[in-house]
């Protein structure tokens, strides 16, 4: 039985760390940073190693919720692009500011990378890339 959008997502597993809280469902990636963070290379490296342990030789969308302000070494996006499996990026905020970023961290990544104001919006338009992404192999 496939589980439709209206039911809720199941965490496959948690993580906290230093810089926030990443969650890992079935086919996505879920991040959540603390106010004033500063996410590194080194930091976002500890995410690499959770996509490839959850997601190694299978495609997955990453989520960023901007619920806090912080801030993003954009030389990180360079790193991402070589996730052959991270089909899609989003990112969800209400806040202006962030849309403004969006445009600049999207010229870094060069990749599916789209920018929601509504989180279920994000989460369906990375399911949508992933079957797309199915139906072409």
């Amino acid at each position: 039985m496939k589980i439709g959008f209206n039911k809720k997502a199941i965490i496959v597993k948690e993580y906290h760390l230093d810089i926030g809280t990443v969650q890992v469902y079935d086919n996505y990636i879920v991040s959540a940073f603390e106010e004033g963070a500063t996410v590194t290379l080194e930091r976002a490296y500890q995410i690499i190693g959770i996509s490839e342990i959850h997601f190694r030789g299978k495609d997955f969308g990453y989520i960023s919720l901007r619920k806090n302000s912080y801030a993003i070494d954009p030389i990180i996006y360079t790193y991402l692009r070589g996730l052959e499996n991270l089909k899609a990026f989003a990112i969800v905020s209400k806040k202006e500011i962030d849309m403004h970023n969006f445009k600049i961290e999207k010229m870094f990544y060069k990749n599916q990378m789209e920018f929601f104001i509504e989180y279920e919006n994000a989460i369906k338009w990375i399911k949508k890339r992933l079957k797309k992404k199915k139906v072409k192999e």
